[in-house]
């Protein structure tokens, strides 16, 4: 029987030469493809080209935060329904526990959302279209006589 000792610098061995051929393999096809490549520059290579149609204006075009968090949250929600997808398939094995434990899950899902919506973070106004909401609201509101 071989000690603990022994095991465990055969593990270490094992890890060393798979990183070994992991580096070597990166190298070699890096290598590969700078050596076999083709070595041509023209004005054309560097311009974007998507389905035919030459590009027009800069390629680099701001998007606003607002959708950059829409892509959070679709990530987000993404994930959580594959985790109800698995949920589902394993309903059977999973019983009265998993069924309990899959509705708390989406209390928090719902939670979340919530407060999300209170603190206006779907709320995609600009600061300029809020501020005239809120001043049509309050102009409505003296006309009412409320």
């Amino acid at each position: 029987m071989q000690s603990s000792e022994a095991i465990l610098a055969n593990d270490l061995f094992q890890l060393i030469i798979y990183f070994c051929v992991v580096t070597a393999m990166t190298v070699v096809m890096l290598g590969g493809a700078y050596l076999l490549g083709q070595r041509h520059r023209s004005k054309t290579v560097d311009e974007p080209f998507e389905s035919g149609i030459v590009a027009a204006g800069d390629a680099h075009i701001r998007f606003s935060v607002q959708f950059y968090l829409l892509a959070i949250f679709f990530v987000i929600f993404d994930m959580e329904s594959v985790f109800l997808f698995a949920w589902a398939v394993a309903l059977q094995e999973a019983g009265w526990l998993g069924f309990i434990e899959a509705a708390v899950f989406i209390g928090v899902l719902l939670t979340a959302l919530m407060y999300l919506w209170l603190i206006g973070a779907l709320d995609w106004r600009t600061c300029r279209q809020r501020i005239d909401s809120c001043n049509r609201r309050s102009t409505e509101e003296r006309c009412i006589g409320l």
